[in-house]
């Protein structure tokens, strides 16, 4: 370990670690991709999860793991990262893990098969360095288990398989229902592409939807809405287009029920005349469908204009192990949800809800380790630190000081979080704090006096995510 709590050395050292990772933080994150959906394969046949679940390692805290792996003289083959992913356990034995790609950093023959009777299921994935030295387990969202896509029109009473704005879906092509001809919608080099290695998640944003069953408010898409694609990774968007649904290769064109996941779908370009978001090989390009002069609701398509829409889900788990040489799994890591404040002055506390909690972690505020107690997996409670711990200096409650919260272990592995507390002074006392100034050095005690009380009873909480 790092430290011993009761060594005030030590934990003056562990405060200074905690300042230099604040100032340059050196964060590992595993990254998990996946869709929010999987089709079960029934018999002998393989349904693979599509698109495939993709694992990405960011942050400098690898290189930096890398280069102190280095310098144990293990070399660069001790750094390599492997990872195996499969389905939780709770399922039968017929269960397959998958070494991962981290080249192509997917798991491209992971299913479900017919024998799983459950609903629901998580993908595991299980990081290791190459030596042996175990990093991890990190676990998916929740995934819905379907037989089929569904083709019954979608009611108010069943929309758990509904798209809606706002959330993040992938699109894909496939010729003859071939798993190899599969190409997804992408980015790259600022230009969207069909992949055949790698998709994108894409928010989907409804910017205009025609009259039907489903309330607007409930923000449900409908065929006939006029959508917007924008790349979660890169931000680039595609014009508005309308997504329509797609029957044996026709684009229906007064279709207007939702649309749900696994749906064969086409975005013909808003304002033109029968334009359709279309890809040849690994090229996005504009396809004119043709009118069908029998039926004027349809228009024919070819087979690169017809996709297929479902939704995903991003985890991230971060962490870093920068001020201390960890031996032990980083996870499970903790993941802060909401923050409640309770009480004031002396005993002001503070609530931390997540998951993944234990009693080895502490709550930290910026560099300030605040008493916490362990109460549930999903609680911890902890003592507000004085305001006067980040700087004895009376002048700084002219200003509200905010300092990020992180949880780290008791040995010395950080878990940082997206939110931080505020100490604001109250307005009515800043008339006071510029009058300050002027009065004479014998009033020492009464500036010591205000500070004490104006420290211990006026902060407010303030949280970002």
């Amino acid at each position: 370990h790092l430290w011993v709590r009761s060594n005030p050395d030590q934990l003056d050292l562990l405060r200074d670690g905690v300042r230099r990772y604040l100032q340059l933080p050196a964060d590992q994150t595993v990254l998990i991709l996946h869709a929010k959906v999987a089709q079960k394969s029934y018999g002998s046949e393989k349904r693979f999860f599509c698109p495939p679940p993709c694992v990405y390692l960011t942050g400098p805290g690898w290189k930096l793991k890398q280069e102190q792996i280095k310098a144990r003289d293990l070399g660069e083959a001790g750094f390599r990262v492997c990872g195996y992913m499969g389905l939780d356990s709770m399922g039968s034995s017929h269960m397959e893990t998958q070494k991962l790609n981290f080249e192509e950093h997917c798991a491209k023959a992971l299913y479900i098969s017919d024998t799983e009777k459950r609903k629901h299921f998580r993908l595991v994935l299980k990081l290791f360095f190459s030596n042996g030295q175990e990093i991890g387990t990190f676990h998916s969202k929740l995934i819905k288990v379907i037989s089929k896509p569904s083709q019954k029109k979608q009611s108010l009473k069943n929309t758990d398989l509904c798209i809606s704005s706002g959330s993040k879906v992938s699109l894909f092509n496939r010729l003859r229902s071939q798993t190899v001809s599969t190409r997804y919608l992408s980015v790259e080099g600022g230009t969207f592409i069909a992949s055949a290695r790698q998709w994108a998640a894409f928010t989907l944003h409804l910017e205009h939807c025609t009259r039907g069953e489903f309330p607007l408010r409930e923000g449900y898409i409908r065929y006939g809405s006029v959508v917007q694609l924008i790349c979660t990774a890169t931000g680039i968007t595609l014009p508005p287009l309308i997504i329509r649904k797609v029957t044996k290769q026709y684009a229906m064109l007064d279709v207007d029920e939702p649309i749900s996941q696994l749906h064969k779908c086409a975005f013909q370009f808003q304002g033109s005349e029968g334009m359709y978001l279309c890809l040849s090989t690994e090229k996005v390009i504009q396809f004119q469908a043709s009118p069908c002069p029998k039926e004027a609701n349809r228009e024919l398509l070819n087979d690169g204009s017809c996709w297929t829409i479902i939704g995903t889900e991003t985890v991230e788990y971060t962490f870093s192990d920068s001020l201390a040489c960890i031996q032990d799994p980083v996870s499970p890591v903790p993941l802060i949800t909401m923050l409640e404040l309770t009480g004031g002055g002396d005993v002001a506390m503070l609530e931390v809800q997540g998951e993944n909690f234990h009693a080895n972690l502490k709550v930290w505020f910026g560099d300030v380790e605040a008493e916490t107690m362990y109460r549930t997996p999903k609680s911890l409670v902890c003592v507000v630190p004085d305001v006067s711990a980040f700087g004895s200096d009376w002048r700084w409650l002219r200003y509200p000081i905010t300092v990020p919260l992180s949880l780290i272990r008791n040995d010395g592995l950080i878990y940082s979080s997206s939110f931080t507390f505020t100490y604001t002074p109250e307005q009515s006392f800043l008339p006071a704090l510029q009058i300050l100034p002027k009065l004479t050095q014998d009033s020492d005690t009464l500036l010591n006096s205000i500070h004490q009380e104006f420290t211990r009873t006026n902060f407010h909480l303030f949280m970002q995510s």
